[in-house]
């Protein structure tokens, strides 16, 4: 179970269920959602909790909010009568604050998940892939050993999904949690396929070249036949006197025409 569940309790605040409530359907962040979204399950939690169960959940498919980013859209929801809070005493710490979501909070929850706009296409920042791309700058070693690190965090993010996923199935109201942990599950295996692959591509590129491969393709540096002079460029050409044909010796013409003019 997740870290903090406990039974509803009933948490009630007029001024939060009432006044602060506004009908109008309101445009919130992502991350208000999203911290609603764990509201929105059985119990009341404090927003340390609610860290805890981000970081057993949310990020492995979204992202985990900050500790200071949860109480700030916690306050922001209190404020729209979307989440409730009770705490024993005026002198309670903040941090013992517990909250709860209220009947207006589900509704505008509900009506947000089923909205038919497009949700947006997935951000892919992938730091590894970017000190790739700046490969000529770094040794081959180097990045073959940042590659290494991150499959084995990959593998580590794989286990600890593959736990989320064993508390998820304890829960029958968790049912698409799970399904949600399921497809991250698969997410990290492709990363781990794509990273083994990519340390073959890093290996292929280490490779020594064939001679055929290491030959250079510039014509300059191709061998030409014993006696055979070049163009003035380096180049055989058409203009190319034929070595043959040129007198040897001290009766050789002098002139551009002749060998030595050349």
């Amino acid at each position: 179970m997740p870290p903090g569940l406990r039974p509803v309790s009933g948490l009630i605040s007029n001024r939060n269920m009432t006044s602060s409530h506004k009908s109008k359907k309101q445009d919130l962040p992502p991350t208000a959602w999203a911290v609603l979204g764990l509201l929105s399950f059985p119990g009341e939690r404090t927003g340390y909790e609610l860290k805890k169960w981000a970081d057993s959940s949310l990020r492995f498919f979204y992202w985990s909010p900050a500790v200071s980013q949860i109480y700030a859209e916690l306050s922001r929801l209190e404020e729209l009568g979307y989440a409730a809070s009770a705490r024993s005493g005026p002198e309670e710490a903040r941090s013992k604050r517990r909250y709860a979501i209220t009947a207006a909070g589900r509704e505008a929850l509900a009506g947000w998940a089923a909205d038919s706009a497009e949700a947006g296409p997935p951000v892919l920042k992938h730091g590894l892939l970017l000190r790739i791309w700046l490969g000529h700058l770094a040794e081959p070693e180097r990045l073959r050993a940042r590659v290494g690190e991150h499959l084995e965090h990959t593998r580590g993010e794989l286990a600890a999904v593959r736990e989320a996923m064993e508390h998820a199935r304890e829960v029958p109201q968790w049912a698409f949690p799970a399904l949600a942990l399921r497809w991250s599950e698969r997410q990290h295996l492709a990363e781990l396929e794509l990273t083994e692959a990519l340390l073959a591509d890093l290996d292929g590129l280490a490779a020594p070249a064939s001679p055929a491969a290491s030959a250079s393709p510039n014509a300059s540096d191709k061998p030409h036949s014993p006696g055979a002079p070049r163009s003035l460029n380096g180049l055989d050409g058409p203009d190319a006197p034929d070595a043959p044909d040129a007198p040897d010796g001290p009766d050789a013409p002098d002139g551009p025409d002749g060998p030595d003019g050349l």
